[in-house]
């Protein structure tokens, strides 16, 4: 972009160590530190599949570790300079954050815990005049190549190589082609234009009153969010979850 004003640099947020410099090169390039640092966006995030009896600890545990415990970590370092500021913490979760979806359990794991941490800091915040704001997109698979053809084949070899014998018998081998089948659909699926996703960010960083929550997102899923959210569960389910029965 050429720009002069964007600083660019490394930081894993699995990483206390390099998160710590990144907190400390922030505090070296702002020309009034004193006053602090206006926004933080918490972006950083990786996908996974799997019904619950193929998917892994390890797996819960390494989805988490970037979607929740690296924004947890990025926050709680960044936070001091924000409240000096009265700033703004964006972090984007997703629908799935919200509302489950099967096979889907180690992202909603880990999405519905940014929701539950962003909803407590933000009731932490008021006093402090920082307003904490959730982004909760839809399917933007095919903006943001989350998931690729070539990554769901080889977490369906690991998911079915690790499963127990039982496991694969009980589900079968045809069972779980559809499901890998199923997921490769969704490749290629969703919204390519990210420009919801963007011009709700910039809202949520520049205005005077901004929402608590955004969800960019195709009026579809904005239904069945909140049918998903707002009727009882066994009517939520019984519209769009197969087998699911009243």
């Amino acid at each position: 972009m050429k720009s002069d004003r964007m600083k660019v640099l490394q930081m894993d947020v699995c990483s206390d160590q390099e998160v710590a410099q990144a907190v400390d090169f922030v505090k070296r390039t702002l020309k009034e530190p004193e006053e602090g640092l206006w926004g933080l966006v918490n972006n950083a995030g990786i996908s996974t599949f799997g019904e619950v009896e193929f998917a892994s600890l390890d797996n819960y545990k390494k989805v988490a570790e970037v979607n929740l415990w690296g924004t947890v970590r990025v926050t709680k370092a960044f936070l001091p300079l924000i409240r000096r500021a009265k700033g703004r913490v964006v972090n984007i979760t997703s629908m799935l954050g919200r509302m489950a979806s099967p096979s889907r359990s180690c992202y909603c794991v880990s999405k519905f815990g940014v929701a539950a941490f962003s909803d407590c800091l933000r009731q932490e915040m008021y006093r402090w005049g920082v307003r904490v704001v959730l982004i909760e997109p839809s399917n933007f698979v095919a903006a943001t190549g989350i998931l690729t053809a070539a990554g769901i084949d080889r977490q369906a070899q690991a998911l079915w190589s690790g499963a127990t014998l039982t496991v694969r018998q009980d589900y079968g081998s045809e069972h779980f082609a559809r499901h890998v089948a199923t997921m490769k659909s969704f490749v290629s699926s969703g919204l390519k234009d990210m420009s919801l996703v963007l011009n709700a960010i910039t809202e949520a960083l520049t205005s005077p009153c901004p929402r608590n929550r955004y969800n960019p997102m195709e009026m579809y899923w904005w239904v069945r969010l909140q049918v998903m959210t707002h009727l009882p569960t066994a009517i939520a389910d019984w519209l769009y979850i197969p087998g699911a029965t009243l």
